[in-house]
C-alpha cells in the first residue's frame, strides 16, 4: 500500500490540474482539438516509508490526453510506474488523474477578464491509484492569467476529499479534507534557433489529519521541466519528439517528513 499515490497528487505529466490541456494543445498543430502525449521519465526516488530511504532507478511511462470542448477542456493522464525492487513501491503501479474545466467565460458568453487576469473556471477533478486502493475528489476553481509570452499561466484553489474506504477497507488511513492549491504553466521560448519550452506547475497541499487523529503536515510539489524539440532541429514535424529533464521537489513526501529532490530523464512524444 505504499503506493506514491497513497496520499498526495503525482504528475508524471509536465502539467496537471487542467492546465495540460492548454499545454498540448498549443504545443500541437494550430487547429488541434485534442492531443495525446506519451512520456517517458528515469531518476532515482526513495520510498519514504523505510528507514534508509536509498534511492532506485524508477521508471515512469505516463500517456496523458487534452481536449477542448466548447465551454471548456479536459485533461487527464496515466502513470504506469516501476522501481524494479520487490518492496511493495512502486512495483508495476499505475496511478491516474483526470480534470474537466468548464470555463465562466465561454458558459456566460461574457469577456470575464481584466488586467492581467484572462478567465475563471469550475474545476472537477478525480485522483485514482491502483496500488494503494487511492481514491481522492477534487473540486475547485481556476484564475486563468495571460502574462506575456506564457501559452497559459494557471492558479488553481482545490479541496483535496479523500474517497478511499479507509485502512480497514484496504485504503491508505482516510485524511480529513484539506485544501490543495496549484500553479501551473507553459512559456515557450527560442534559443540559437532551436525552439524550448518551461512547463510544470507547483502545489501546496494544506496540512491535516487522518483518520486514527495523526496529524499529517503541508506538503510542496513541484515539477517543472525543461524540454527541446529535437524533432524539429532534426528537420521533421514539430511537436513531435522531445527530449528533457524534469526536476521533481517533494517536501514532506506522502505524509512523512522526507524531502526528496531529483533530476529526471524526460522523452516526450507526441501522437
Amino acid at each position: 500500500m505504499r503506493s506514491a499515490a497513497a496520499v498526495s497528487r503525482r504528475a508524471g505529466a509536465a502539467w496537471v490540474a487542467g492546465g495540460g490541456v492548454a499545454a498540448v494543445l498549443a504545443l500541437g498543430p494550430a487547429p488541434a482539438r485534442a492531443q495525446t502525449e506519451v512520456h517517458f521519465q528515469y531518476g532515482k526516488h526513495a520510498d519514504p516509508f523505510v528507514e534508509n530511504r536509498k534511492p532506485s532507478g524508477t521508471v515512469i511511462l505516463t500517456v496523458q490526453h487534452a481536449s477542448r470542448w466548447k465551454l471548456g477542456d479536459n485533461f487527464f493522464f496515466v502513470d504506469f510506474i516501476d522501481d524494479g525492487g520487490d518492496d511493495g513501491f512502486n512495483e508495476m503501479d499505475a496511478y491516474g488523474e483526470w480534470y474537466s474545466n468548464l470555463s465562466l467565460g465561454k458558459t456566460t458568453g461574457r469577456e470575464l477578464g481584466f488586467g492581467p487576469v484572462a478567465d475563471f473556471g469550475l474545476l472537477a477533478g478525480v485522483a485514482l491509484g491502483a496500488d494503494a486502493n487511492f481514491r481522492q475528489w477534487l473540486p475547485g476553481v481556476r484564475i486563468s492569467w495571460s502574462p506575456p509570452g506564457f501559452v497559459f499561466l494557471n492558479t488553481d484553489l482545490m479541496l483535496g476529499i479523500d474517497a478511499g474506504r479507509g485502512r480497514d477497507g484496504g485504503s491508505p488511513p482516510e485524511l480529513a479534507n484539506r485544501f490543495v492549491f496549484d500553479v501551473n504553466g507553459l512559456l515557450p521560448f527560442s534559443l540559437a534557433g532551436q525552439s524550448f519550452a518551461v512547463a510544470g506547475h507547483a502545489e501546496y497541499a494544506a496540512a491535516t489529519t487522518d483518520e486514527f487523529g495523526d496529524d499529517k503536515p503541508g506538503s510542496i510539489l513541484a515539477q517543472p521541466q525543461l524540454r527541446w524539440d529535437v524533432g524539429r532541429a532534426a528537420g521533421g514535424s514539430a511537436n513531435g519528439l522531445h527530449v528533457g529533464v524534469e526536476y521533481q521537489y517533494w517536501s514532506n513526501k506522502l505524509g512523512t517528513d522526507f524531502d526528496e529532490s531529483v533530476v529526471q530523464l524526460l522523452v516526450v512524444w507526441g501522437l
